[in-house]
Order: C-alpha cells, then sequence, then structure tokens
C-alpha cells in the first residue's frame, strides 16, 4: 500500500515516461519507441545491452518488451555480470516504485525459443524468479549480482490444440509437452 502511494505521488507530481523497449517496427500505442536501429516507430535510439541506460532513476513508469529478452547474448558486461541481469537490474532502476514492466518472450520448450537463429537464451516462468529478493534468499543465491527486485506474474499463450483441453490437461501438457506453449508474458512490479 505504502509503494502504490508513492508511485500516485511521483504520477501526479512529474512527467512519466511509457517505453517500449526494443521496439523495432511495432511501437505500442502510447509508447516511447526505443531501439538500437532507427525505424519509422523509433523514437529514441539505444542499445538496450549498454549500461547505464539514458533515463533518470524512478523515472519510468511503465515498460513493455515483446520478443526481446531471447536475444540477449549469453555474454557479460565489463564489469562481469551477465547481460541478461544487467538488462534486469536496469529496468529495475528505472521503473518507479510500483511500476510494471511487461515482457513476452518465446516459451523454453517451443520451437519458436529456438527457430530464429538471432534468438540467444530459452526463457521460462522460473527464469523471473531470479529477480526477486525474497527467492533469491530461500534459494540462498542472494550473492547473485542481481540488485532488482520483481514480483511477477505470468501467463503463457498456449497453442490452440492445448487451450481447448481441461485445466488438469492443460497444466500438464504445458509442464510435460514440447510446443504446448507459444510464448511466456510475465508482468513484472518493482518491489
Amino acid at each position: 500500500m505504502k509503494q502504490a502511494r508513492a508511485a500516485a505521488k511521483l504520477r501526479a507530481k512529474d512527467n512519466l515516461l511509457k517505453l517500449d523497449l526494443a521496439c523495432g517496427q511495432n511501437k505500442r500505442e502510447g509508447f516511447l519507441g526505443v531501439d538500437k536501429v532507427k525505424t519509422e516507430q523509433v523514437n529514441q535510439v539505444v542499445d538496450l545491452l549498454r549500461f547505464p541506460w539514458p533515463w533518470k532513476d524512478a523515472s519510468v513508469e511503465e515498460a513493455y518488451s515483446s520478443h526481446f529478452v531471447e536475444h540477449i547474448p549469453l555474454g557479460e558486461t565489463p564489469d562481469g555480470t551477465d547481460l541478461l541481469i544487467a538488462f534486469m537490474n536496469e529496468l529495475h532502476r528505472v521503473l518507479i516504485p510500483g511500476g510494471k514492466a511487461t515482457i513476452i518472450a518465446p516459451w523454453y520448450a517451443s520451437v519458436r525459443a529456438w527457430q530464429d537463429p538471432t534468438h540467444r537464451r530459452p526463457i521460462s516462468d522460473v527464469t523471473f524468479c531470479y529477480f526477486n529478493k525474497d527467492w533469491r534468499a530461500a534459494n540462498k543465491l542472494d550473492h547473485y549480482p542481481i540488485t532488482a527486485d520483481f514480483d511477477f506474474a505470468p501467463s503463457y499463450v498456449v497453442t490452440l490444440a492445448i487451450g481447448q483441453r481441461s485445466e488438469d490437461a492443460r497444466a500438464f501438457a504445458m509442464r510435460h509437452y514440447l510446443n504446448a506453449v507459444d510464448d511466456i508474458q510475465a508482468v513484472l512490479t518493482k518491489r
């Protein structure tokens, strides 16, 4: 409740940003289009794998990123931080308390995660657990160089055939069958 009041206060006094990160040619309406390559939809050219990003701390109300995180290379920043961790830490830094980020990626057990030769890493719902401070502490992983602290709510885009099954059959298929889920969508809330 305290975070919600603080976020409402920030929204009222500041002109907060809404960022569509790595928007390419598909910027969301009402968002600032951000990408490494200039297109008609891109308002600000930014390499999202160079840190820090050009936005101030707690200057972003909402962020959206569709089909980008799976492209983040398996590499490190000059200080040795994994690039996905650095991306998530930076996302946390720029969001206001209570700010939301929606991240969409191909499900790790879908051919969609592997068919594109530019995809570099699989993404699952458990991936986002690492960006929750309490989860890291409970799993004795608080030594990781992660400063991000998000609550998250995952949802799934399932294939038509799986979507028509009962809830129990759908849940089983999602965990045990390849290509039952196309995409994961995680809504992250900055704690």
